[in-house]
């Protein structure tokens, strides 16, 4: 059984940014990392929920409300799925720039979970490539999640829960208490062109998009966020 394991939210639109994800975990790990995509298709039968695309988004009908990703909602069947005591979360757009050790390394007991705090309203309607922007409280706590395994809090979270809750409930951690949110240096969850300017981040959250799309071409991390595509370019 792996000590810890690394899930990064997989959708096919988006596998170049995936594929970057992971190979930023990769260059900067001293030890070999576990990691796995998760996504509405890798969790072998467990996501049910029903959905459907209109207009090229997709809607989770249990919400009736848009998903931006495939894993918008898969990623909390982490504890469906994780075999480590310890599990790391995070979105796809991400780059990390330190040694997620360093990360896995902050986990503290008392929690639940950890993640960044941050305060985020965003002004834009619209993210990514043409997908609807919403608001709400908590608005990208699960970006990036440290999942303790073995905590009790966590078992509360049924499957019954992962075929039924709205999605607000998963993004607003439903299942727990306030005092079993712990929090995570924001440096790991550095939004680009948004977060401080005099933090250096850890690890870059593209949350408004990757550099490969239009308008983010020159956002201040794209050149090594390309030079990480390139290394899987033929």
């Amino acid at each position: 059984m792996p000590d810890v394991e690394i899930f990064i939210g997989y959708d096919g639109r988006e596998r170049t940014a995936w594929e970057v994800c992971a190979r930023s975990i990769i260059r900067h790990a001293a030890l070999p990392p576990t990691i796995s995509p998760i996504g509405m298709g890798t969790l072998n039968g467990r996501y049910r929920r029903p959905t459907e695309r209109v207009d090229g988004i997709l809607i989770d009908k249990v919400s009736d409300a848009p998903m931006s990703t495939e894993f918008a909602l898969a990623r909390f069947f982490v504890p469906c799925v994780a075999r480590a005591q310890l599990a790391l979360f995070c979105d796809a757009d991400f780059m990390f720039r330190a040694d997620v050790a360093e990360l896995f390394a902050l986990a503290d007991p008392r929690f639940a979970v950890q993640v960044v705090k941050h305060d985020y309203h965003p002004v834009d309607k619209i993210k990514m490539d043409g997908q609807p922007q919403s608001d709400y409280q908590y608005k990208l706590w699960s970006s990036l999640v440290l999942w303790n395994m073995v905590h009790a809090a966590n078992k509360r979270l049924w499957q019954f829960d992962l075929d039924t809750r709205p999605g607000l409930w998963f993004h607003q951690f439903g299942w727990l208490r306030d005092d079993e949110i712990g929090e995570i240096d924001p440096s790991w969850n550095w939004l680009d062109g948004v977060s401080d300017p005099s933090i250096e981040p850890k690890a870059v959250h593209f949350t408004n998009g990757t550099p490969d799309m239009p308008g983010h071409e020159n956002s201040l991390h794209a050149f090594e966020w390309n030079v990480l595509a390139q290394m899987g370019a033929a």
